[in-house]
């Protein structure tokens, strides 16, 4: 473990690496740096991301600058109705020449893996992620297979188109760190995507401004940063308040309230710091637990939303003062 110190110095280069990264990844996306500041955040926290919004708005152009934004593997699986569990964890076949069975790694088997439209694979494909996503490892023929550092997913779906595709179930939403919208640009942000994009694919011109190695790195370092217990508490104390709420049939489970940490943990590291502060949780609530929410029928029908109690969350949970 690093001393006070060493850490401080540590955290300090990795707030300067995610910066690069974020610019590097801003340069194409215009106008999102919030949006993409949160993806990095979900790297740093060995999270998974959920992109979820209309056609259009860059959700393959963000997972795509990231991916070309570090030097690591990067794979692309577009999910279709007949996509199999095996195109996403690999087969064993039978190599005739030498007479013994020999593992064919399949698409998850990458640093960054974007799975375009997940929703539009059936069942059985999408929970073929759910190993790999948790665990980190796939298991195949009594085998078990370890995937590298880091290791995150990257998906997309457009929650408004509904035919042909398969809802992702509470299980595999509440294993994404994150769930983001993108969102319409604003005026100038579109012209400028006019101005950069319509001369040509500047996603091709990106390079790599961090190796894996340098990720792996700094997702350690983010495991040092210090968090107090009455900060844990409030954690605590706000996923539970979650269970407790009229409004939601389904609170956050105890995986969320790991998740809220770790990004926590992340988001402070990121802006420098080796200690985790309550703004941290409080800007990450919306983010990490909405997607893991389900709202009573009785208050959709009132039109409450997961966002709308998560927002009265954070005016009624008591917040730590000290630490």
């Amino acid at each position: 473990m690093a001393t006070e110190g060493q850490l401080d110095a540590t955290v300090a280069e990795l707030a300067a690496q995610i910066a690069k990264i974020e610019a590097n990844v801003t340069s194409v996306v215009e106008g999102k740096q919030n949006v993409v500041r949160l993806a990095l955040i979900a790297l740093l926290a060995e999270g998974h991301l959920l992109l979820e919004d209309v056609p259009g708005v860059g959700k393959t152009l963000l997972a795509k600058a990231i991916g070309r934004s570090i030097d690591c593997t990067v794979r692309r699986v577009q999910f279709t109705p007949d996509l199999l569990p095996s195109d996403i964890t690999g087969v064993t076949v039978y190599n005739q020449e030498r007479g013994t069975f020999e593992f064919k790694p399949g698409a998850v088997f990458a640093n960054i893996v974007l799975g375009d439209e997940i929703n539009r694979a059936g069942p059985k494909t999408q929970s073929a992620l759910l190993e790999a996503m948790e665990e980190r490892t796939v298991s195949l023929d009594g085998v078990t297979h370890e995937l590298d550092v880091p290791f995150m997913v990257i998906a997309t779906q457009n929650p408004i188109e509904l035919e042909g595709t398969y809802p992702l179930p509470e299980a595999q939403r509440d294993r994404f760190l994150m769930r983001l919208s993108i969102g319409y640009p604003s005026a100038e942000a579109e012209l400028e995507v006019l101005d950069v994009h319509g001369r040509g694919d500047r996603l091709a011109d990106l390079r790599p401004v961090a190796h894996a190695s340098d990720v792996a790195q700094m997702i350690a370092t983010v495991k040092e940063v210090h968090a107090a217990d009455p900060l844990k508490r409030y954690v605590v104390d706000f996923v539970r308040a979650t269970r407790e709420h009229p409004a939601l049939e389904l609170g956050a489970s105890p995986r969320a309230a790991l998740a809220l940490l770790r990004a926590a943990r992340a988001q402070a590291a990121s802006n420098g710091r080796d200690y985790v502060i309550p703004d941290d949780v409080k800007a990450l609530v919306q983010p990490v637990l909405a997607h893991r929410l389900i709202v009573t029928p009785e208050a959709q029908m009132s039109g409450t939303t997961a966002a709308d109690v998560l927002a009265e969350l954070l005016e009624t949970v008591p917040v730590p003062t000290g630490g």
